[in-house]
């Protein structure tokens, strides 16, 4: 894949691991309303061809469609037939269950179709994740739905913004996972904005409540090593008054979904984990991981908020690397000893030839991280140094999420939370 810069900085690529491809879980929406607020296409918005969705997460590009709800509708109802890639073919009215009618496709991708219904027994709308008709697929979603029924259990009133799994089921041999119905990603709300940055207000506002939640899946044994901006959902995209070329959501309430690969301490860790642009450097020098691969995702999350861009614009791992060292510094040696990936290693440094044409590109879209700071007031500052504490090299130094709620950052929000309590 050749490299594509546009003002929007949305190239996504990840030629070397496949598996782990930026998605659009966002995009529809993984457990998504149909949008609320649209705004046309313009030269900003990333092409299709760099929205892939290759990771746990289900929903890439909407589904070829009759109508405008992405499948074709019949009086008859729907039909039990697989396609060839194991996807459930179905009409809108399909009733599964004898209680969820299907109403819209929010989202098709890798694992399988995320569609609108309305549960007859409550009369009210929900997402319903069906998993491809193959035994890999109800392995990851057995696993889902343990993680989820976990978060349930542990989360009984509701406290925490991780999205609630409300039932699950087989139907015709696919897993189907039913969520509460949530708003627009992230990105896809950044994406239906041009790419407007978030202002730090709203970044502080969401982080908190993102933090909480992954704080508490870590205090709990789990590590999510998927969060991105596709998989942190508003709870509603309904949006207020704006300008023509701004939206302005009326809540930023937001939730975060997608525990596909969320691992519990005690399981087996796969080496490779994350999506590229979030993934931790321990993870690409092949070190192992733990829960702070969650925090140094967060923190490329929140640059990508306060920028509209991604922070590493690349599909290559030593290139990441070399990216990195643009923005925070060089890698310490004594991790570079430890890299099983010696390719990326010469003389206890990293292995990058300055002089290359690679290099200038870098140099061109990467700078110290505090000169993306746009302006010096104090809320700013104090981003800015929570971010530093966020994306440090040495998982032995990195703040924990327990920790990040203490920062300065996040005062005026506890001093909120106390004064209502």
């Amino acid at each position: 894949m050749g490299r594509k810069d546009n003002d929007c900085g949305s190239w996504r690529g990840d030629d070397d691991d496949p598996k782990t491809e930026r998605n659009t879980e966002g995009k529809t929406g993984g457990f998504n309303q149909r949008p609320h607020c649209t705004t046309p296409e313009t030269d900003n918005s990333p092409g299709d061809n760099s929205l892939r969705l290759e990771s746990a997460s289900l929903c890439d590009s909407a589904v070829s469609a009759d109508d405008d709800d992405g499948v074709k509708k019949s009086p008859k109802g729907g039909s039990c037939k697989d396609d060839e890639e194991g996807h459930l073919v179905y009409d809108v009215g399909l009733v599964m269950k004898e209680r969820y009618e299907v109403v819209s496709t929010l989202g098709e991708g890798a694992f399988g179709k995320v569609v609108e219904c309305v549960d007859r027994d409550k009369d009210e709308h929900v997402a319903v994740k069906i998993m491809k008709n193959f035994e890999c697929f109800r392995e990851v979603a057995r696993s889902e739905i343990t993680v989820l029924e976990e978060i349930n259990s542990l989360d009984d009133d509701n406290s925490f913004a991780c999205v609630r799994m409300l039932d699950w089921f087989e139907h015709e041999g696919h897993v189907c996972i039913v969520f509460e119905l949530l708003g627009l990603s992230t990105f896809e709300f950044l994406r239906l904005n041009q790419f407007l940055p978030f202002s730090v207000e709203q970044i502080r506002h969401m982080a908190f409540q993102i933090f909480r939640a992954v704080c508490f899946l870590h205090r709990n044994k789990l590590t999510h090593t998927d969060l991105k901006p596709e998989n942190i959902l508003f709870v509603s995209s309904d949006c207020g008054e704006g300008t023509e070329t701004e939206r302005k959501l009326r809540s930023l309430d937001v939730k975060v979904v997608d525990f596909g690969t969320a691992t519990f301490d005690h399981e087996h860790h796969e080496s490779l984990v994350s999506t590229r642009h979030y993934r931790a450097p321990e993870v690409i020098l092949d070190l192992g991981w733990n829960q702070s691969c969650d925090v140094w995702s967060l923190g490329c999350v929140l640059m990508e908020f306060y920028l509209g861009r991604t922070l590493f614009p690349t599909h290559d791992s030593k290139e990441h690397l070399a990216m990195m060292e643009k923005i925070l510094g060089p890698i310490p040696s004594h991790l570079l000893r430890r890299t099983r990936k010696r390719h990326y290693v010469h003389s206890e440094r990293l292995n990058w030839d300055k002089q290359s044409a690679t290099d200038d590109y870098i140099r061109t879209h990467c700078k110290p991280l505090k000169q993306y700071m746009q302006r010096k007031s104090v809320e700013e500052q104090q981003l800015f140094d929570l971010l530093s504490c966020m994306l440090e090299y040495d998982v032995c130094r990195r703040i924990t999420l327990e920790e990040a709620l203490w920062h300065p950052f996040f005062s005026p929000l506890r001093m909120q939370t106390h004064q209502r309590s």
